[in-house]
């Protein structure tokens, strides 16, 4: 009998984005109702009179301005994935990586049947417990412990089967206080420690988490991998893991698929695969365009970076000698008077760890940001990275919210010199090598110097 799992034979899901024609969606409010129904007798009075905006609708004369595509949509497709095939064996554990918006999550919520494919065929051998993002998986009305069993009912689990389970669940989740409170009363961590504790003790044969693992703390995060390790390796069990840091997926997995834009862009082994989606975007270009990047739903876009490009005085591309400021320039564009502008950075080191973020106002004599485009220069003098490669998130921020944030603007590098070698050695792991200096004083104390060999 094959061994092979997980068979997926050129997978595609498409979503269909509206548009809103015209200049933006356009929200009704009570207001606007309100509106329309005091308007109404004047606008059916033109009509009549045979205002020249008016039109036949229906049969009745009606002012155009009242019928003209309200609700007018273009439709777009968007090929979440397209074309996606692999294989994967029982026992393997593999790491998925990419970009935010490259179908990492529409790709695990299609293997769980969350989600239908549009076009492929996939072939699943065993039980998939999957744990993808924090308010799925449990009923929130249910307590923990109903949930414990629910979850096991689900996987086809008898009750006995569980109770065997029950103690190792609730010790690993460290809940105990709390199994007979309603979920939805848990806190985010809370909720994520049961939720894997039941995905990797109710023995499926097929693990899938996705980076809520991210939620919970340090000591815990260290804790769930090394039970994904040992389901994988010990227990002959088949994991999929999506996270970010990278050295996670190096430390549990012992293959990589990585997506790209929807596509499978490689799959072998984690290593090389790492290191080439690393170095994807190490190119001679300093000028990014952001226009097209997507952003979250939650950001107003009244003012959005549109282009970032590097200020390094050295090198060619997104590369900062070692000790040298970090420095960039956003052209931004402000779509309506705003009073307070901030610029906000985060740089993060490959594995995802966040190094360094602040945000600060844009220095600019003006009292407004009238509509426009400007050029916000950024400076960041005393970072001195270690040399390796690192990302770069920006975010916009004005008096009324969020209006602009983007993951991975650009991934820049700090190659090794002769400076950073004074600094820098293999055993230093450290992303930070701050400007130190030690002074040393002889104090006046004095001590017996024993012979030599005299201990």
């Amino acid at each position: 009998m094959s061994d092979t799992i997980i068979s997926v034979e050129g997978l595609g899901k498409r979503y269909a984005l509206n548009h809103k024609n015209g200049d933006g969606e356009r929200y009704t409010t009570l207001r606007d109702v309100i509106a329309r129904r005091v308007s109404a007798p004047v606008r059916w009075l033109h009509a009549r009179r045979g205002a020249p905006n008016a039109t036949l609708v229906n049969g009745s004369s009606i002012p155009a301005l009242h019928s003209i595509t309200r609700n007018s949509r273009s439709q777009e497709d968007f090929w979440a994935l397209r074309d996606v095939s692999f294989e994967i064996k029982q026992g393997d554990a593999v790491g998925i990586i990419g970009r935010n918006g490259a179908g990492k999550s529409t790709l695990l919520k299609i293997l769980s049947r969350i989600t239908e494919p549009t076009k492929g065929r996939i072939r699943i051998r065993g039980r998939v417990a999957s744990l993808l993002e924090v308010g799925t998986g449990f009923h929130p009305e249910l307590t923990g412990r109903e949930n414990i069993f629910l979850n096991g009912s689900i996987l086809g689990m008898s009750r006995t089967e569980i109770k065997k389970k029950f103690d190792e669940i609730v010790a690993f989740a460290e809940t105990e206080k709390f199994l007979d409170t309603p979920v939805k009363r848990y806190s985010s961590g809370m909720y994520v420690r049961l939720a894997f504790a039941v995905a990797a003790h109710l023995e499926p044969e097929i693990l899938i988490v996705d980076e809520v693992l991210a939620v919970g703390d340090a000591a815990f995060q260290k804790k769930c991998l090394g039970k994904l390790q040992d389901v994988a390796a010990k227990e002959a069990r088949t994991v999929l893991f999506v996270s970010h840091n990278l050295d996670s997926i190096l430390r549990l997995c012992d293959r990589v698929l990585w997506l790209d834009a929807g596509s499978l862009r490689a799959i072998g082994r984690p290593a090389g695969i790492v290191q080439a989606y690393n170095q994807q975007w190490s190119n001679d270009s300093r000028v990014i365009l952001l226009s097209e990047r997507q952003r979250p739903n939650w950001v107003r876009q009244k003012a959005i970076v549109e282009e970032v490009s590097c200020l390094a005085e050295e090198g060619t591309g997104w590369s900062y000698p070692f000790g040298s400021p970090l420095e960039f320039a956003c052209t931004l564009l402000v779509r309506s008077r705003i009073s307070t502008l901030l610029m906000a950075y985060a740089v993060f080191t490959p594995s995802g760890f966040e190094i360094a973020s602040t945000r600060a106002p844009c220095e600019f004599p003006a009292p407004y940001f009238e509509p426009g485009r400007y050029k916000v220069r950024v400076s960041i003098p005393y970072l001195r990275l270690a040399p390796g490669n690192y990302s770069l998130n920006l975010g916009v921020v004005s008096e009324l919210g969020h209006e602009d944030f983007v993951t991975e603007v650009a991934v820049f590098e700090v190659p090794p010199n002769e400076r950073s070698a004074d600094h820098f050695a293999d055993t230093i792991r450290a992303a930070c090598i701050p400007e130190v200096r030690f002074t040393v004083e002889q104090l006046e104390e004095t001590i017996s110097v024993l012979p030599e060999g005299v201990k």
